[in-house]
């Protein structure tokens, strides 16, 4: 059976570059990584390292899982090498540094992080907190409704200049002033760091009218890998992690396109090896198959 998956993924390779060529050629990437173990029988025996599973996506496109055995900042270098816009992600620092040393590059930050901190420490600033979790919640308030009215980015982003400022300059004034009162060590004191550590990245997304506010998207496309490895508990072997990594890329984006993973494998794996190198996959992919 492992042979069985070896030799699929490496089917579905070519379709799985195709996917990441179209997600690098767009202008908005949301970005995470999640820890997998990993067994390397030829180094060691019994024990277990970790690796990593990083993920691109965007918003309503195919998403691409990448298997690194570390979370050094350059896995991150060479998984988006020669991408060009904007790049969402939660506060790890390799993302900052990344976007810094490529000014052609927009960090922005996701507004989930932050509130999920303040939501945690409400039990040590009851009223204030509440205060923070109205502001933030109104904020979504927003972008559902404009969800509903189908905005454009352009209007999304003039509704956002034209509405958020106020709300946000007391956001801001209000974590000024609770951050100043709470113990730095505090769950309180962590969640007024993060807000005005990221505040900037947070607030950018006034300039980006095709942004989302968080990642929850990309964080919802990781689940299922994060369910599985409570079962399989382990890679096996450093190599055979890209071949999960490329049958998640795969499963996973036909989930999210609503197509049939199981109707997707059986027509792709029997037209691949009838093709050539001259042929367009891109048709092949999740976001553009249709079934026969």
């Amino acid at each position: 059976m492992a042979d069985w998956i070896r030799i699929a993924a490496e089917w579905l390779e070519p379709v799985y570059r195709q996917m990441h060529r179209g997600l690098l050629a767009g202008s908005y990437l949301q970005a995470d990584e999640t820890p997998v173990r990993c067994n390397d029988p030829d180094q060691r025996r019994g024990g277990t390292s970790e690796g990593w599973l990083w993920v691109i996506s965007r918003p309503g496109e195919d998403v691409v899982f990448d298997w690194r055995l570390s979370r050094r900042h350059g896995e991150l270098t060479s998984l988006i090498e020669g991408y060009r816009g904007i790049l969402q992600s939660d506060g790890y620092g390799a993302y900052e540094a990344h976007v810094r040393d490529h000014p052609e590059m927009t960090w922005v930050a996701c507004w989930a992080h932050a509130r999920r901190k303040f939501f945690e420490a409400e039990g040590e600033h009851p009223k204030a907190v509440r205060l923070i979790l109205l502001i933030i919640g109104w904020l979504y308030e927003c972008e559902a409704l404009w969800d509903k009215h189908d905005l454009t980015p352009a209007d999304r982003r003039r509704h956002r200049l034209k509405h958020y400022p106020r709300r946000l300059y007391w956001l801001k004034k209000l974590a000024v002033g609770l951050r100043e009162r709470a113990l730095p060590k505090s769950g309180l004191g962590r969640a007024c760091d993060y807000l005005l550590r990221y505040w900037a990245p947070l607030t950018a997304h006034l300039e980006h009218g095709e942004t989302r506010l968080d990642n929850n998207l990309v964080e919802n496309a990781i689940r299922p890998s994060a369910i599985g490895k409570k079962n399989w508990l382990f890679v096996g072997h450093p190599d055979a992690g890209q071949r999960s990594a490329i049958i998640y890329s795969i499963v996973v984006s036909c989930q999210r396109h609503r197509k049939d993973p199981l109707a997707y494998l059986r027509d792709v794996l029997t037209r691949l090896p009838q093709m050539t190198t001259r042929d367009d996959l891109t048709v092949l992919t999740p976001a553009n198959w249709k079934p026969a």
